[in-house]
């Protein structure tokens, strides 16, 4: 643990857990992964109190809060100029989707199911921090100078979590879409190097979309990246077969990411 206890020694981490014992487990396992300065308290508003106070780099918590749930802590987070960027783990042994879509679309980084050890908390983090501080790029692989991007997905909060996640890949240049309705209308007449978009949107969901532009589209050739918490295999298939060049979840893992990218961007470039 060496290596990840020097990687993590600055880190400050707010963790988010109402059950003192839970806590005291989770900060055992922190401080064996080299986390000190963790500072722990039991509700949403006590959290968003802390953030404001002393901006964390990751924030840990449980999805279930005496006030408000996961869910609403980190949309509060993302509609806060100060905390928006802030990293977001949920610890949960959650698996419905209808539990879980709303805090991915909220811009979650990433989710440690329970019961998880120290390996697995440290493994967490740091995909997160690779995640919103690549340090690895695209650029010696593709010139991305004049790559044109259009985000689809009618959160706001997760189309603001993507391209900070791509800015920070070197993708500078950015057009965005609520849903594949309005997609097709901006891509009528701009030209696009790659399209990002949801799966489950109104108007036009992600297969829609996907459909429209590999048959109707003057763009038909241009890669198309799925990021979606969709998990049903048969609508996954049908998006494969609709034409998706690659289909990452959320939410997102790095090497996944930079994989699909550089792989379609270099295809398309050939």
């Amino acid at each position: 643990m060496t290596n990840t206890a020097s990687r993590f020694e600055n880190t400050r981490l707010l963790l988010v857990e109402p059950s003192a014992l839970q806590a005291k487990i989770i900060q055992r396992e922190c401080e064996e992964i080299g986390l000190t300065r963790v500072r722990t308290v039991g509700s949403s508003a006590e959290a968003l109190e802390a953030m404001r106070a002393e901006r964390p780099d990751v924030v840990l918590s449980a999805l279930y809060l005496p006030d408000l749930p996961g869910t609403e802590l980190v949309a509060a987070m993302r509609t806060d100029p100060r905390l928006e960027d802030v990293a977001f783990i949920l610890i949960s042994s959650e698996t419905r989707p209808q539990a879980l879509d709303p805090v991915r679309q909220a811009g979650l980084c990433g989710i440690l199911p329970k019961p998880f050890d120290a390996s697995q908390l440290a493994r967490a983090i740091s995909r997160t921090m690779d995640l919103l501080g690549t340090r690895r790029d695209l650029e010696n692989e593709v010139d991305l100078e004049e790559v044109r991007v259009l985000l689809v997905d009618d959160s706001p909060n997760a189309r603001k979590f993507i391209r900070r996640i791509l800015s920070n890949l070197g993708l500078q240049h950015f057009i965005e879409a609520d849903n594949g309705r309005e997609a097709v209308v901006l891509l009528g007449d701009t030209m696009v190097d790659l399209i990002v978009t949801d799966y489950n949107m109104p108007e036009m969901d992600g297969r829609e979309l996907v459909e429209y532009v590999r048959t109707r589209s003057w763009q038909q050739a241009v890669p198309i990246l799925m990021v979606t918490s969709e998990s049903d295999a048969g609508r996954l298939a049908a998006v494969e077969q609709a034409g998706v060049s690659g289909i990452c979840d959320k939410p997102l893992e790095t090497d996944m990411l930079l994989d699909l990218l550089t792989t379609m961007l270099q295809r398309d470039q050939d």
